[in-house]
């Protein structure tokens, strides 16, 4: 069966044009962010369980002519091995997944990293409608001026700060009277990095309190990520009340958000506010949405987590083997204040 009759039964047809734009962005992403070029290999594992995932094949498949192919579904885990086996640090890995590919107890890409090779992942594309894959492929984009810009100068006002506040219009202020933890950078940028890539779509800032009980306020969010790891958006955004820390109240909540706190209490005891993100990429907005919840954690403003965990930065209170949530929840943002410059008005980051 022909690519555009695969597209076409599967998920719904992606037009040739999202293929080709979706071309021109992967081609940016390997010359300006992975940096790949002709003296190394690269190899491609793809399934064919959705539009969006045979859509991004072919245009990998078009930017490296070259590579090896392999269908994930038509080839064993020993085999899968045996690939990696040939391949060489610096070399790279192209991951598009309609779920999740594993071979083992550990995800594909920690062990591909473990062998120095690069590696490109998509993941969980058929939780997205066909609608959303346009957005998804829009999300690709790499402007390097843009992220590597806006994205250095965030980090390097983060940290210095010792403050910041998230205002949610309607009075609802989100004070983080604390340092904030050295800012990791997620921006296609690995100079000076241990490992080059990583799941895209790419474009955020992340830190969090040093002084987690130092958070408190109120804070609008719009979107939550549910038990399904899928996004739900309240018909009015729901306003959770922090003191010390953590979640201690909400108000115009929702059954499925109850749930959310439901399940984070009954194993953590108490509903810890931990990642401030600054999420850099443009393709996404309050109203420009996809439903994966992993994929739309890079929209452009501020996302913050609930539970315990966050394997980045340990904290003496929180013991990491008891840690299991991390949900991520997205703020309403009228403007972002770190001490007293605002970084961010009108749905965009003026860093």
């Amino acid at each position: 069966m022909h690519l555009q009759d695969l597209l076409t039964d599967i998920h719904g047809s992606l037009p040739e044009q999202a293929i080709a734009t979706a071309t021109r962005h992967i081609a940016d992403i390997l010359a300006l962010a992975i940096e790949h070029g002709p003296g190394h290999k690269a190899l491609i594992v793809a399934d064919s369980g959705c539009g969006l995932t045979l859509a991004l094949s072919e245009a990998y498949r078009r930017c490296l002519p070259d590579a090896q192919y392999v269908d994930f579904e038509q080839v064993s885990p020993d085999e899968i091995h045996a690939i990696f086996e040939t391949m060489a640090p610096s070399d790279l890995v192209v991951l598009v997944q309609t779920t999740s590919f594993r071979l083992d107890a550990y995800r594909v890409r920690v062990e591909l990293f473990k062998r120095g090779l690069k590696v490109i992942e998509h993941l969980h594309l058929s939780r997205l409608t066909q609608q959303e894959a346009l957005i998804y492929i829009d999300s690709l984009a790499y402007d390097p001026a843009y992220f590597r810009g806006v994205g250095r100068a965030l980090k390097d006002k983060i940290d210095r700060a010792q403050s910041a506040v998230v205002d949610s219009g309607e009075g609802a202020r989100l004070v983080f009277a604390s340092p904030l933890e050295s800012a990791k950078l997620n921006i296609g940028d690995y100079s000076g990095m241990t490992n080059v890539g990583g799941q895209f779509p790419i474009g955020e800032v992340f830190t969090e309190a040093q002084d987690l009980e130092a958070v408190s306020g109120r804070v609008r969010i719009f979107v939550f990520g549910d038990t399904s790891f899928l996004v739900n958006k309240p018909a009015k955004p729901i306003t959770l009340i922090v003191a010390q820390g953590r979640v201690v109240d909400v108000e115009d909540s929702t059954p499925e958000f109850d749930q959310v706190l439901a399940n984070i209490r009954a194993v953590e005891g108490e509903v810890w506010l931990r990642e401030l993100g600054f999420g850099l990429n443009r393709a996404f907005s309050a109203e420009r949405t996809v439903c994966d919840i992993g994929t739309y954690e890079r929209m452009c403003g501020i996302h913050l987590s609930l539970g315990a965990k966050h394997g980045v930065y340990s904290k003496p209170q929180l013991k990491r083997k008891d840690s299991r949530f991390h949900v991520d929840v997205f703020a309403v943002t009228e403007t972002v204040l770190l001490d007293d410059e605002v970084v961010y008005r009108d749905g965009a980051w003026i860093a």
